[in-house]
């Protein structure tokens, strides 16, 4: 983003630092490029052919008009510059991208204008503009030497009409030719150069660098220079005289000011934003919104805003720098943090390997296919086809918040200004119509032969101009029509410029109100940011030194302050380094100058509260439009109307007699002596500013210095040396180098390795390309490799650390750090970087994702090997085993059976998805480690699918990685169950009877139904004589409950099971049913029928070493002894103390308070917290049972049930004779107690008293009803008969304080499994 360019605080305000002219050295004639050879040995080396071939760098197979020369710097003004060091290679390349072109008089010849910019180490920005023009060749040499290439091309190609191979440079270094560009390249093929027919033409560039991006201005200085070559009259003064001018007296406008500076013909104006605006941002919006429509854009700037791989595509340069500067301009107050080239040279190709973020423009070929572009990973790609008007999306994508409204107030702004929301696709096409129009005019006209030579520069101006569409609207509404050229060079051309100067003033308005739009959603969206900062540190430097260990951002909190539907984006959005650098900056600003966008946005915070009280509709998610659109474009519309500054105008130079004389149609040779240094005293206004600057600046890098800590300090010089640039560190040497302020690089280098990797990337962003050999190239992908296993690392410790705290506080501890949803994100984020480990360094790239194609082959040639080993469980009676002699028979651990699973699943249609879902589902199993291992262990198939310096083949590296993979075996992750909820998942069951006591098989017909989270199985049947059974159905999810019974049918009816087991055959997880209880009428409380609740099992298999690892089972604790019926635990010697048995009351209702405060979501089961162990019927149960009087009575067991029953008995009688004189409430609580315990009995469910018992709390926690219930048992008389004297029940005191508790849980909305209340009719 252009604002926080620090070129333009630090270095002296100069408008421009150099003036650079590009083109063909005919000392040194014609050379093919070398950057072109080079990228023809990547390509060859990327598709494994040999690279001997692609050495020579000559290509005799392609047209030679077509191929691609070397460019040079033929001159730059001034020489150097020590705040901004001249960068030859860097410059050539990026201002003639392609090389030199050649063409002849009968291709299209028009001027082009590109921008680019070039990133420096510390983060600041140069910015380049470009005007290429075709100059005719002079130089008999170079003529004779294309000649020479023509006949061996057609030697090479004799009898063939058009060169059918077109290698891999020729597609991505194409022709920008407008108009009928493909039928003259055919025509082309066809023709030759005849040296004796054709005139030669080759491209030259001039350009201008500057530490702002005033593309405007710099755009119609160049375009006059250029018109005065070709112009018939020769320029009022000599060129040198413009160029020294806004070279050396051209300072930068000050913030909130505009100026006004001469070039050839006519005023150019330029303005910056005061500091309390939005930073500046030149690049016309309205063409970005043009060219992608307002749906593409939101979508492009949300990939930008996760920190997505971005790779724009189009034949235009300037198109892809005008999409790229536009959507970083709109991030504000956040700033792209990571690889960023705007237009990558074909050269530069294997950039895209990089397993970083990045937003790069590749320039595509006319005509070529999207397929065909072959791209190393696509997995977080997000691919912008700019000439196609296409956004190619990555997928499980969250939507910005409140997308439709904010689309829809973007759309107003752009109708405002007559600009379709949905693009305009056909602007090119449209605009060569156009220029075709113009041109037949001219010739009807029959003024085409004596045009003045002024008339015709301007005509040939316009002519390459990509606005000339929207001109000729204005044109017309005017009445000016596109024949009078000859009016234009007598003086009307005061018209054209005034309606250019409209137009610029309306792309800034639109530029303005459309960034005010996008930065008033984030102004809401975070306008509460700063009450989640956590500001622990005393002083800058601790925080420094602990900025790694430190939670700088409470993120469970603020998620929980924000609109359901904002959570998926913000959740991952504030994981971001953006997010995470904006933190820092707010951070240090309590010890430093804040810094620039921090301050604007804090600022525009503040006036929201003055005007908005926002606190009681904090968590509202309705749209509020931004209500300063009008007011912000005024201030830009009062600098451009009103000028502040006008510089010196040129004037003539000291030169000596003879200089300065030119040949129309060449740009002429300038004189280097009076270019080279600027005027001695008139600029004290820029020394000045530059000696304060340079004190600030020293004071402030000295302290960045000392902060770095020395791991960063080898990485950063390490980049230096790579980079070969200029020296970082020194100091008094002159001016210091542009830097951010402090606090920027300094948490750049503070922070995690996403900050590294994006110091790594500023290194990569603009490498010398004198050294881009492959030596250097491998040593970039050992950074790569290194940053790769620090943010394994890094994310590895983050998801341990934040599931940890979770499960402590399962178990009692501390508070929640961490939400299913942030869980969530950590784990997409987990696949993401997984994808990127396995896309570094690929040979071949095959499907979009790298890991799932390395998957199929390892499949592929393991099933060739030995395809019935994969059986999912090992049978046979000596593999099982459990305290009863029965257990589950094993799950195998098979890397192939899980993706067997993955590949049955019809809901997942793509291989990313595919890769996701084997990733989650390892992660859950605990086996991501295992499998991985055993994937890179077939170290041939790994050779074959990898080059030598890929991340997978660094054998070191590749050990820790799966280390780090393993210690996320510690937690327990339900990261697959969870999320497909849909699909059919296979299940197991095993009942497990007590065979000492009871019968192995029942002679009657037993019946299961296995309930989860997310639904139940139904009832289904067990085969007679069988105790274990497979059944398939939806996903249940976590298991909470079993229904077992049986119809106590035949001799032996009677069951006494121990337990029941349950597995998940995809995850392998095992879940324990204990039951303990009898099964049948007449023994135990009867029961035909009841309900168990689950725990899940620790593995304990010889297969599942290294899983074993893992915090305790969160559904119960681990110490507690499985509960037996009420009789046994009355004969037991240990019975609970009055205090015990209150505290378990208290716990059980604490947990149940506890589950309504965690977002609905991740609340878990509600039925473990009622009947589980330690659940609120079992801690009842205790309370009623102290003191109950002798449990036999006549050797028969009594239970609570008993005494309810009689309870009810006495309600009934005494109501029928009238005898309770009670309040009618009391009566009516009478009456519902009675009609609840009625419809108990009256289920045709035979569930034994004690089952009875727990479905009359279950129901009375539901429907608020058990403090009132306890109150009528206590008045009841029989109490006193069943109850001993010092019975808690008895004790009014007591009994107060348990309706108290309970009253805590009556304001939440209980809802009850349907397996618990099934048959009961209220």
């Amino acid at each position: 983003m252009s604002v926080s360019t620090p070129g333009s605080a630090t270095a002296p305000c100069r408008f421009a630092h150099y003036f650079v002219i590009c083109g063909i050295d005919t000392e040194t004639g014609l050379e093919p490029d070398d950057l072109a050879a080079l990228y023809q040995w990547l390509e060859a080396d990327r598709h494994g052919r040999s690279q001997e071939t692609a050495n020579t760098g000559e290509n005799f197979e392609q047209s030679p008009l077509k191929r691609t020369f070397k460019s040079k710097v033929l001159a730059h003004f001034p020489e150097n510059i020590e705040w901004n060091p001249f960068d030859q290679d860097a410059v050539n390349m990026l201002c003639m991208p392609k090389g030199l072109s050649f063409r002849t008089q009968v291709d299209n010849r028009d001027p082009q204008f590109h921008s680019y910019l070039i990133t420096r180490e510390d983060g600041s920005r140069t910015y380049g503009f470009v005007h290429t023009f075709y100059e005719e060749v002079t130089s008999k040499q170079i003529c004779t030497a294309m000649q020479t290439l023509y006949q061996m091309h057609h030697a090479e190609h004799a009898g063939s009409v058009c060169a059918s191979s077109s290698c891999s440079m020729d597609s991505l270094a194409s022709s920008l030719d407008e108009g009928d560009a493909t039928s003259l390249n055919k025509l082309h093929c066809c023709s030759s150069y005849d040296i004796s027919r054709d005139t030669l033409y080759v491209s030259k560039a001039i350009c201008l660098i500057t530490p702002l991006p005033f593309m405007h201005a710099c755009r119609k200085f160049l375009s006059q220079l250029h018109r005065a070559v070709t112009s018939q009259q020769p320029p009022p003064l000599p060129l040198e005289s413009y160029i020294h001018n806004v070279l050396y007296e051209v300072p930068l406008p000050p913030p909130g000011r505009s100026l006004k500076f001469h070039s050839v013909y006519e005023p150019v104006v330029c303005q910056r934003p005061g500091p309390s605006e939005l930073p500046l941002a030149d690049y016309p919006l309205r063409e970005a919104f043009e060219l992608l429509g307002v749906e593409n854009l939101v979508q492009l700037f949300t990939c930008v805003l996760l920190e997505m791989q971005i790779l724009l595509y189009s034949q235009d340069y300037q198109r892809l720098m005008t999409v790229a500067e536009g959507i970083t301009a709109l991030l504000f107050p956040f700033q792209w943090q990571h690889v960023y080239v705007p237009i990558l040279p074909a050269s530069l190709l294997h950039f895209l390997d990089a397993p970083v973020p990045y937003l790069m423009g590749l320039q595509s070929k006319e005509g070529t296919d999207r397929s065909k572009l072959e791209l190393p990973q696509e997995a977080n790609l997000c691919f912008v086809d700019i000439d196609n008007h296409f956004v190619e999306l990555p997928e499980d994508f969250p939507q910005f918040p409140n997308k439709l409204e904010f689309i829809q107030e973007i759309s107003e702004v752009l109708l405002r200004f007559g600009i379709p929301p949905e693009g305009s696709l056909h602007c090119s096409q449209s605009a060569t119509h156009l220029k075709s129009l113009a041109l037949n005019d001219l010739v009807n006209d029959k003024k085409n032969g004596n045009l003045p030579g002024d008339a015709l520069a301007v005509f040939e101006l316009l002519q390459g101009n990509p606005t000339l569409e929207r001109l000729q609207a204005l044109a017309k509404r005017t009445g000016v029509t596109m024949g009078r050229v000859e009016a234009l060079g007598r003086g009307k051309n005061k018209d054209w410029r005034l309606q250019c100067e409209e137009e610029e003033l309306q792309d800034a308005r639109l530029n303005v109100q459309v960034r005010e739009v996008f930065a008033s959603r984030f102004t809401q969206m975070f306008a509460d940011y700063e009450a989640f900062v956590i500001q622990s540190a005393q002083d800058l430097e601790s925080w420094l030194t602990n900025r790694e260990q430190m939670q700088n951002f409470d993120k469970a909190s603020f998620l929980s302050d924000q609109p359901e539907p904002y959570l998926p984006f913000l959740s991952h959005f504030i994981e971001t380094q953006m997010f995470a650098t904006f933190i820092d900056n707010k951070i240090m600003s309590q010890w430093e100058e804040k810094e620039p966008l921090l301050r604007v946005f804090d600022s525009r915070i503040e006036k929201t509260r003055m005007y908005n009280v926002r606190v009681p509709n904090l968590r509202s998610s309705s749209y509020q439009k931004c209500t300063i659109l009008k007011e912000s474009a005024q201030a830009i519309e009062q600098r451009l109307m009103k000028i502040d500054h006008t510089a010196i105008h040129p004037h003539l130079l000291d030169m000596k007699i003879g200089q300065g004389k030119y040949e129309q149609g060449f740009f002429p040779k300038l004189q280097a002596d009076v270019l080279a240094t600027g005027p001695a005293n008139n600029n004290r206004w820029a020394s000045r500013t530059a000696t304060a600057q340079r004190r600030k600046d020293r004071h402030r890098q000295h302290s960045e210095h000392l902060g770095l800590d020395n791991d960063l300090r080898e990485q950063v010089e390490g980049c230096l040396v790579l980079q070969n640039s200029m020296a970082f560190w020194e100091w008094d040497q002159g001016a210091p180098p542009p830097i951010r302020p402090p606090k920027k690089s300094f948490s750049a280098c503070c922070l995690k390795y996403m900050q590294e990797a994006r110091s790594l990337g500023k290194n990569l962003r603009q490498p010398k390309l004198s050294d881009l050999s492959p030596a250097v190239i491998a040593q970039t992908n050992w950074k790569f490799v290194e940053g790769l296993l620090k943010e394994c690392r890094m994310k590895t410790k983050r998801m341990l650390v934040e599931k940890m705290g979770h499960e402590a506080v399962e178990l009692g501890h501390g508070e929640a750090s961490i939400t299913g949803l942030e869980e969530n994100t950590l784990i997409a984020s987990l696949c993401d970087l997984l994808e990127r480990i396995w896309s570094h360094g690929l040979q071949v790239k095959q499907g979009k994702s790298a890991l799932w194609s390395h998957l199929l082959q390892y499949q592929e040639r393991e099933e060739k090997l030995d395809p019935p080993a994969e059986s999912p469980v090992s049978v046979g009676p000596e593999r099982r085993k459990s305290e009863t002699g029965m257990g589950m028979p094993f799950l195998r651990v098979s890397l192939i059976q899980d993706m067997r699973h993955i590949q049955n699943m019809s809901e997942i249609k793509t291989d990313v998805g595919r890769a996701r879902a084997w990733i989650r589902l390892s992660l859950e199993k605990k086996l991501l480690s295992q499998h991985l291992k055993q994937l890179l262990s077939n170290q041939a198939l790994t050779k074959k699918l990898y080059k030598r310096y890929a991340f997978l083949r660094c054998e070191e590296e590749k050990e820790q990685f799966l280390f780090h993979l393993l210690s996320l075996n510690a937690v327990d992750y339900f990261c697959f169950t969870s999320v497909f909820t849909t699909i059919m998942i296979p299940y197991r069951a095993l009942i497990i009877p007590i065979k000492k006591l009871s019968n192995a098989i029942t002679t009657s017909n037993p019946w299961v139904c296995v309930s989860g989270e997310l639904g139940d199985s139904g009832v289904m049947q067990i085969p007679k004589n069988v105790l274990e059974m497979t059944f398939e159905c939806q996903n249940l999810g976590k298991l909470t409950t079993v229904q077992i019974g049986h119809d106590n049918s035949g001799l032996l009816a009677k069951w006494l099971v121990d337990c029941v087991m349950v597995r998940n055959e995809i995850s392998g997880h095992t879940y324990k049913f204990p039951c303990g209880r009898w099964l049948g009428k007449g023994v135990d409380d009867g029961s035909l029928e009841r309900i168990l609740i689950g725990e899940l099992v620790i593995p304990c298999s010889e297969d599942d070493v290294g899983r074993n690892c893992r915090t305790p089972p969160l559904q119960r604790s681990p110490t507690q002894p499985r509960r037996l019926s009420i009789p046994s635990l009355t004969s037991r010697s240990s019975k609970p103390t009055a205090a015990q048995i209150q505290e378990a009351i208290g716990e059980a209702v604490n947990n149940i308070v506890k589950h309504f405060h965690k977002p609905e979501k991740e609340r878990g089961s509600l039925t473990i917290l009622l009947c589980g162990e330690n659940g609120l019927v079992s801690a009842l149960e205790q309370f009623f049972h102290h003191g109950f009087k002798s449990s036999r009575i006549f050797q028969k067991n009594v239970f609570m049930w008993d005494f309810v029953e009689k309870a009810v008995a006495y309600f009934e009688t005494t109501d029928q004779i009238g005898d309770i004189q009670e309040p009618e409430s009391f009566n009516l609580t009478c009456k519902t107690f009675c009609q609840y315990v009625n419809a108990i009995n009256g289920t045709p469910r035979s569930i034994g008293k004690d089952g009875k018992f727990q479905l009359l709390v279950c129901l009375g926690a539901r429907d608020h009803l058990l403090p009132q219930w306890i109150p009528l048992l206590v008045e009841c008389p029989l109490i006193t008969r069943m109850y001993e004297e010092y019975a808690l029940l008895r004790d009014r005191m007591t009994v107060n304080s348990l309706i108290r508790v309970l009253q805590t849980i009556q304001d939440f909305n209980i809802t009850l499994e349907s397996s618990l209340v099934k048959g009961i009719d209220l």
